[in-house]
């Protein structure tokens, strides 16, 4: 059975490895290296379908392929011409603010906001909902990621 604790802690690592992207890559490290596995790790491109909807992402909008995530992470395979790299935007923090999880025996669901802080110390808040499923080793993955910006007020 998966557990909210769980759930948590794949937030935790996740956000962790945004934020060490973007470390190493102002440090002028391997911050290509980190981000694939950042993706193997944490998504589950290799079980079967993503379905990732990045925040940033205009003209190629869905990501279904393990490439098509790594370069929006770091921009560093031009698979998708758009991307410029947010996972390497000098993030020094993110945190999760959660309205709600699903959990059951094979799977979860969490769904609320996510806040980058900049360089700057400012945050940058994003909507998201991301899914999850259990590997054959027991570990969470990443099958669903939406995220997308606040709606504004201007409509």
């Amino acid at each position: 059975m998966i557990h909210i604790d769980d759930v948590e802690k794949a937030q935790r690592e996740w956000g962790e490895g945004i934020v060490k992207m973007a470390s190493a890559h102002s440090k002028g490290e391997d911050y290509i290296g980190l981000a694939v596995n950042h993706i193997e790790r944490l998504y589950a491109y290799d079980l079967g379908e993503v379905l990732f909807k990045p925040t940033m992402a205009s003209v190629d909008q869905f990501r279904p392929t393990f490439e098509g995530a790594l370069s929006y992470f770091v921009a560093s395979n031009g698979a998708c011409e758009e991307d410029n790299g947010f996972a390497i935007k000098g993030w020094t923090d993110v945190r999760f603010e959660n309205a709600g999880f699903t959990v059951n025996q094979t799977n979860a669901t969490a769904m609320g906001n996510y806040f980058f802080t900049g360089p700057d110390g400012n945050e940058t808040k994003v909507e998201y909902t991301f899914g999850y499923v259990l590997d054959g080793a027991g570990r969470l993955r990443i099958n669903l990621h939406h995220s997308s910006l606040p709606a504004s007020n201007d409509a």
